[in-house]
């Protein structure tokens, strides 16, 4: 077979593949807080995400836009991997010797 696999097939270029597409809506995350219990939205911009060695070290915080409380939550694994694959900075905890 001398003949290449993709003879024939067009070639795509990144503007063909993205061609029509008008924008990526920013993925938002509901939260609320214990303080005020506001709910609201927040960009990934807005959260952080810190991974520890245990759950108990697994945590997200953001602060709130109502009140300016400063709030940690635990974050399990579904968390994690909701925040990871949004964007949310992530921050990986080391344990000490």
């Amino acid at each position: 077979m001398s003949e290449s696999a993709t003879s024939g097939a067009r070639s795509m270029t990144v503007e063909s593949a993205f061609a029509g597409m008008r924008g990526v809506s920013a993925v938002v995350f509901r939260a609320g807080c214990p303080d005020c219990r506001e709910c609201f939205e927040l960009t990934a911009s807005a959260l952080r995400l810190a991974i520890g060695a245990t759950s108990r070290t697994t945590f997200y915080s953001f602060t709130c836009p109502r009140c300016g409380a400063s709030v940690r939550k635990p974050a399990g694994e579904r968390i994690v991997e909701l925040l990871t694959g949004g964007g949310v900075r992530t921050l990986r905890l080391h344990s000490t010797p």
